[in-house]
């Protein structure tokens, strides 16, 4: 449940038409972040929603969302599409897994999420 609702606020908020966009500017650090931590957030959930799915067909499903969500703001006409988005979105996957991986080693988060570590 956490991951979908997870899912959907992150496509929800990627998707929704922002009348004020800030001037563009060639990178934008604090924006790449939001995107990592958007998917490292999805990243981590997905794993504990479905702990029998590998960790590789979750992190490839990942980031072809992250890619849809750019392609769908192209598109759009109202959003600005970036391939540097898609690249952080990507990065956040891997550090999700990254996280998740470290967490679930740990005795105290395997007993707290009844996961044999």
């Amino acid at each position: 449940m956490c991951f979908w609702a997870c899912f959907m606020a992150l496509n929800v908020l990627a998707l929704m038409p922002w009348p004020y966009l800030p001037a563009l500017e060639i990178f934008d650090w604090w924006d790449k972040a939001q995107h990592a931590i958007g998917f490292a957030a999805l990243a981590v959930t997905a794993v504990l929603a479905y702990p029998d799915v590998s960790k590789a067909r979750l992190a490839a499903l990942l980031c072809a969302q992250g890619v849809a969500i750019e392609l769908l703001q192209h598109w759009g006409g109202y959003r600005f599409g970036d391939w540097q988005d898609a690249l952080a979105d990507g990065v956040g996957v891997g550090l999700g897994l990254v996280v998740i991986k470290g967490l679930m080693r740990q005795e105290w988060f395997a007993r707290l999420m009844r996961i044999n570590a």
